[in-house]
């Protein structure tokens, strides 16, 4: 999901997470919501099944893409351009999921 322009970096967030060590579920949703919080999004609504596009909490595609730059940033996951759009149909447990995922497949030698 890189586009090319740099995002100003999330306080606290200087270097990714190494697949050395390992990011909770807990962690990685922490971080969703305090990124939406920055993008001045309301999350005292949103839990686990609140899906970030528009039928909850509502982040529109250049939101989606920067909260995907963040945790590709925090994180040292990567997603494709063509995901963006699958972001917006996730939950947040969801996305957060596929977070952890990705950091495990680094974890165990794949493509983060």
């Amino acid at each position: 999901m890189s586009t090319g322009t740099t995002s100003e970096a999330t306080p606290g967030t200087a270097s990714p997470a190494s697949p050395a060590s390992p990011v909770s579920p807990a962690e990685i949703r922490a971080f969703v919501l305090a990124a939406l919080r920055e993008m001045n999004y309301d999350t005292s609504e949103v839990d686990d099944d609140t899906p970030l596009g528009p039928a909850g909490a509502d982040l529109e595609s250049l939101a989606l893409a920067e909260l995907g730059v963040r945790v590709e940033e925090r994180f040292g996951v990567r997603f494709e351009d063509d995901e963006a759009e699958q972001l917006g149909t996730m939950t947040v447990g969801g996305f957060g999921a596929a977070v952890a995922a990705r950091l495990r497949a680094a974890a165990a030698g794949g493509p983060a």
